[in-house]
């Protein structure tokens, strides 16, 4: 065989191994494929916990509106003593401190670290009843976001309105993954009480779904590494579309001459 045919066929070859190493199988891209897996995920055994540095805003309440007052320090910029609202810029917020604790109105130190928000919220409407009959206790945790990273449409750092959002949640506030993430080997960064934990969390099997990371905590991070194609095409030139153009006019060339 002449060796400019032989040229040829190899760089046919080489093109042919490229487009097969782009495709990917469905095993690859499909979430929670079938199988026998039992689902046991639980958010109350997975909520996330109050921890140093959360920031948050507590209103108390109860039908004497009088006597919740000395809980519920409104600024005086704020019209309408005792009207408290989340929403309201001027409610002042508490932050946890490295012991986990607060400094609040009357009560002083309370200590709220380690407690999920439900379990924040009981424990804190159990002191004020000694002060206040029946009392309503609410509370937000003010930075609540999480950052997703990699291979999806929209990365970013995303705030969060309440402390129940599950990681497929998160992906598709992010816009979704694209077709080259990784779904089998999504990372989630977490830290809790100063120490960092990483989970990874296969997207493509149903068991992701008991993952202690399905449900997320306040700043948490995910990743989603990209494929072997993606990591394959960062490596060439924006030339390489010219190159390709160039040795197909090549071999069309060398076909013709071939025929005749």
């Amino acid at each position: 065989m002449p060796q400019y045919l032989r040229n040829a066929f190899l760089a046919l070859f080489v093109v042919g191994i490229l487009l097969m190493n782009s495709c990917a199988s469905r095993k690859d891209l499909v979430y929670f494929q079938p199988d026998s897996t039992a689902l046991h995920t639980s958010y109350e055994l997975n909520a996330p916990k109050l921890q140093a540095g959360d920031i948050l805003t507590i209103s108390v309440t109860a039908d004497d509106v009088r006597a919740t007052l000395p809980f519920n320090q409104v600024s005086p910029y704020q019209g309408g003593a005792g009207n408290v609202q989340a929403a309201n810029p001027f409610i002042p917020t508490y932050a946890l401190d490295v012991k986990g604790e607060i400094d609040f109105p009357k009560l002083g130190k309370v200590k709220l670290g380690g407690k999920t928000r439900t379990e924040a919220i009981d424990y804190l409407r159990e002191e004020v009843s000694k002060y206040v009959v029946d009392p309503g206790v609410s509370i937000e945790i003010r930075n609540f976001r999480i950052t997703i990273l990699g291979e999806v449409r929209n990365p970013g750092t995303f705030p969060i309105n309440n402390d129940r959002i599950t990681l497929l949640e998160a992906l598709g506030m992010a816009g979704d993954l694209t077709i080259n993430g990784v779904r089998s080997n999504v990372l989630v960064v977490r830290e809790q009480n100063g120490v960092k934990q990483e989970y990874r969390v296969d997207l493509t099997k149903r068991d992701a779904l008991n993952s202690p990371a399905y449900y997320l905590a306040q700043n948490d991070v995910i990743y989603v590494e990209p494929n072997g194609a993606r990591i394959q095409s960062s490596r060439y030139t924006q030339n390489t579309s010219v190159f390709v153009s160039i040795a197909g006019v090549i071999i069309s060339v060398i076909a013709v001459l071939v025929r005749n």
